[in-house]
């Protein structure tokens, strides 16, 4: 990007308007402009407005100055000791980079303990580039710019500063090293979800006495002949045709991810619920929690289970089985 003035004469005067513009490359090497932001008319009564200060290195003191810094088409004020004259239409930005983002990500991602808790489990593992840094690309990704595994290799990595905040280079972000890193994460989903439960506890008082469970799918198009959990069922999506998988998940109400399963696809939602509620004690122990589901989840084999145990429940009723329960309703 590159400041760009508009002289125009108006009532027999000279006025200078100003734009910042962006310069992009198209397809066949073609580069074309756009005007990013109007910025107005600078005169001489707006001279103060052109001051600013940048932080430069000062090699014969070694140490940081100010400096100010004025557009070449204006005389230096004379009281100016540290002034440079900038040639405004010179100004190039050089690999421009998204840092914000990818710096808040960042935080986020120690504030979890997600680093130590990676590189304990990942920090004897080969490779030329930490899987606990790579997997750091792939999470932040998710957070600033979701995206595929070639999309970071081949756009986002280069346009982020993630080299930069986790001291790694290019190869970080390499197209095998991306998809042989989610490889290396399955045996630990159940300790992650652990781990997450209590940073949440910690940092955000999150509470889990209210759980939510529900299930969706994920359909493939292809024969899938190496996954062999991909099977026809139930399509959520209107395609029948493409094997799918399903995925139950167990949340809070604010989101907070507990526990999570990939199914075969022809995974009946009633065939779930069990399963999960052992898993959820088993992993986080008996407490008094209350579960809320669609009401084609449960059976009425597991409600009645679940009630014989003093497990609390909210789920949908079936308009057929209204009338049983009307008169008490009415009563009440």
């Amino acid at each position: 990007m590159f400041l760009r003035r508009h002289s125009r004469k108006k009532n027999g005067k000279l006025h200078d308007y100003w734009s910042i513009v962006e310069s992009r490359r198209c397809a066949g090497g073609r580069i074309v402009q756009r005007q990013v932001l109007y910025l107005g008319e600078i005169n001489d009564s707006q001279e103060a407005a052109w001051q600013k200060t940048i932080r430069v290195f000062d090699e014969q003191r070694q140490g940081y100055r100010q400096i100010a810094l004025f557009p070449a088409e204006h005389p230096l004020p004379a009281d100016a000791a540290d002034a440079l004259s900038v040639k405004l239409t010179e100004m190039r930005l050089l690999r421009p980079r998204s840092f914000g983002d990818c710096w808040l990500g960042c935080l986020l991602w120690e504030e979890l303990g997600l680093g130590s808790f990676w590189n304990a489990r990942l920090g004897g593992e080969r490779g030329a580039v930490p899987w606990e840094k790579v997997l750091a690309v792939l999470a932040i990704n998710r957070l600033c710019d979701p995206g595929t595994e070639f999309a970071v290799h081949r756009r986002w990595f280069l346009n982020s500063a993630m080299d930069e905040l986790l001291g790694v280079d290019y190869a970080a972000a390499g197209k095998d090293r991306l998809y042989r890193c989610l490889d290396r994460l399955l045996p630990y989903k159940d300790e992650l979800c652990q781990h997450l439960t209590e940073r949440w506890r910690t940092l955000f008082d999150a509470r889990f006495d209210i759980l939510l469970y529900d299930l969706t799918s994920t359909y493939f198009e292809g024969l899938c002949e190496e996954i062999p959990k991909a099977t026809f069922g139930y399509n959520r999506d209107g395609r029948p045709d493409c094997r799918q998988v399903v995925i139950a998940l167990v949340v809070t109400p604010d989101g907070l991810p507990l526990a999570y399963e990939v199914m075969a696809g022809n995974t009946s939602d009633k065939t779930t619920l069990k399963a999960f509620l052992a898993k959820i004690e088993a992993m986080y122990g008996q407490a008094r929690r209350v579960w809320v589901m669609d009401r084609g989840i449960p059976t009425e084999k597991t409600l009645a289970e679940m009630r014989q145990e003093k497990v609390a429940y909210l789920v949908g009723t079936p308009k057929a089985m209204l009338h049983k329960f009307e008169r008490q309703l009415l009563e009440a």
